[in-house]
Parts: structure tokens; sequence; C-alpha cells
């Protein structure tokens, strides 16, 4: 009888803590997210790549894409590479090759990593060198703050936010970077996805 009265006691006090946690909202509180599932990293213009042809010094080179998101290399002239992984530019590279060598064979390797815009992590208002950033895998707050050389002196930390788009639809998950960088509270230390835009106001003076 005892035991009954406890399971008893005990479902209507859980679901009384589930239905006090109802609700939503568009303002995310500050807690880690899931890590993304890393994917292929897709060229981004500004991106330093080396087309190494294998047995043909002559046509391997490196090479930045332009603007425009496109490449020229010897015998391939204002190929698209933008939004490409590099393995499937390498294939179109041997596409255009193949017209001129036979069996070519291509290696795209990207040594000066900028990104597309979708896998960047952009830093606005009041970081120290605020700056657009490239994803890394396992990346969070911390290692954002780091990378843009911390907060400037007049930032209002702890009400800065993350502006997140997930299937279309954005969402803001509030931050407190001083209690972070100050105080060690880790769970202030949210994990970064791509896209991300972390916005660190300034100061009312």
């Amino acid at each position: 009888m005892l035991n009954r009265l406890f399971l008893a006691a005990l479902v209507v006090a859980t679901g009384a803590l589930t239905a006090c946690g109802g609700g939503s909202s568009s303002t995310v509180r500050s807690a880690p997210a899931p890590l993304p599932t890393p994917e292929d990293y897709l060229i981004g213009p500004g991106d330093s790549l080396q087309i190494f042809v294998w047995d043909h010094a002559d046509l391997s080179t490196v090479v930045q894409v332009r603007p425009d998101g496109k490449i020229s290399t010897p015998l391939v002239e204002d190929l698209a590479a933008a939004g490409k992984p590099p393995t499937a530019l390498a294939r179109d590279v041997e596409k255009v090759l193949s017209q001129y060598v036979r069996s070519p064979v291509v290696t795209v390797i990207v040594q000066g990593f900028v990104g597309a815009t979708n896998q960047q992590v952009r830093v606005v208002g009041e970081a120290a060198a605020p700056k657009a950033l490239q994803f890394r895998q396992g990346m969070t707050v911390l290692d954002v703050i780091i990378d843009v050389g911390g907060l400037s002196q007049f930032a209002a930390g702890n009400r800065s936010r993350i502006v997140r788009t997930v299937n279309g639809r954005q969402s803001e998950i509030r931050v407190r970077l001083e209690d972070l960088l100050n105080n060690g509270k880790i769970q202030e230390n949210i994990a970064i996805v791509p896209g991300d835009v972390l916005i660190i106001p300034r100061s009312v003076l």
C-alpha cells in the first residue's frame, strides 16, 4: 500500500512539473545546442585552391576563387567553383581537361578557407574585431569570442544574442558573454552552427 501511495504521488508531481514547463517562444533560453551534422565543405568566394593535375605540372596551379564564384586555370576558363565540394570541382576540372588531356586525374585542396556565406559565423557589434569566421566542427561561443579578440570596452556582453535560422525560421538565443568570460559560467558556452550571427550590443552610457 505504501509503495502504491508513493508512486501515485510521484506521478502527480511529474505532471505538475510538465504543466509548468509548457508554452513556447521565438526567443530561446541559453542552453547548449546540439552539434551540427558534419557535411562536405563547400567552396566559397575568396577561398585559395590548389589544383593538382597528376603528371601535368604545367597544368597544376594555385588559384583564388573570384567574387563571382569562378576560377580560371590553364586550359580551364571561368569554371564555377563556389558552392561545390572540392571533390565535385575536381571532377568538373577533369571534364574540361579531358578535351585536351587523356584521362586527367585532378585533386583540389582548399588551402585558405573563407567558405560560403551559409557556412560562416558572423560577429557584429562590440567585439574587438568584428568579422565573419569560417565555421569549424565543434565550434562554441567561446571559440568565436577568442577568434574576434574578445569584447570591446563598450560591450554589453550580458545582453548579447545569437540569431539562428533553422528551416527558414529565425530565432534568437540569449547569451551572457560577460558571465562566461569573467565568471566562468560554462553553461553560457553555447554550441555554434553554420550561419549563426552573434550580436554584441553597446552598453548604454
